[in-house]
């Protein structure tokens, strides 16, 4: 892993980003996003103590939705009029505090650009995704939605990652998997993530715990993931 200090360094540096891509190729024409209105009872305010990193595991989230409109630029392959083919994708920058009533949906956002969600397609491929957080999350963080974006998606691009493809052929845990990622990044250990596996044992996701500095950290009682003894799979796509 790139050292995180250098990560922050670099957040008020302009970049095009990229992703952790087979490849990755914006339509000429993308929608528009719609704005997401806060949902009744929802908002939460209050101090930021931590943050998470929440990264997709891309091939098992298109298993099913391959065809699914709403998820073609994502899903879809540069084919049918996607972005292209992914492996972890980034889901999103979340503010946390120390318990389980995270802060979210801080206040009204307006639809993010069409420049700022072009810039950003190839490191979260999702018009609507990348509203949804910055409604959600970035509005409890900052005012401005392209420091937000490249906040989290500078810190994704300092991530390593182990041989997905050779730990998908294995038989292995939640624990086995937790400890190979972090050996991938330098800095990092296991009891500084978190695995999201589906009702089926699949792999969903990664969460990396991070500090109010933004470098790893442990993470709390209140960042539940899977058990370590679970057996994970890993779905590597067709």
């Amino acid at each position: 892993m790139r050292p995180w200090l250098v990560a922050l360094v670099l957040l008020a540096m302009p970049a095009m980003l990229s992703a952790q891509a087979r490849e990755c190729r914006i339509p000429d024409r993308i929608a528009a996003p719609r704005a997401e209105a806060i949902p009744q009872g929802a908002r939460r305010t209050g101090p930021i103590t931590d943050y998470l990193l929440a990264l997709s595991w891309s091939p098992e989230f298109c298993r099913t939705r391959g065809r699914v409109p709403g998820h073609r630029m994502q899903c879809g392959g540069i084919a049918n009029g996607g972005a292209g083919r992914f492996g972890f994708i980034l889901h999103g920058l979340w503010p946390e505090t120390n318990g389980p009533r995270w802060p979210q949906w801080c206040r009204p956002v307006s639809p993010l650009p069409r420049r700022l969600v072009r810039e950003h397609l190839c490191t979260t491929p999702s018009v609507q995704l990348l509203q949804h957080e910055w409604a959600k999350h970035g509005s409890c963080m900052t005012r401005d939605p392209g420091r937000y974006l490249r906040a989290g998606a500078i810190l994704y691009r300092a991530v390593r990652y182990p041989d997905m493809d050779a730990l998908s052929r294995r038989n292995l845990t939640v624990g086995q998997f937790t400890r190979a990622f972090a050996a991938a990044n330098r800095g990092v250990s296991a009891d500084m993530l978190r695995v999201g596996v589906n009702d089926r044992g699949w792999l969903t996701e990664v969460r990396i715990c991070l500090g109010r500095d933004f470098r790893p950290m442990r993470c709390g009682a209140a960042r539940r993931g899977a058990r370590s003894n679970l057996r994970l799979r890993i779905w590597r796509g067709r």
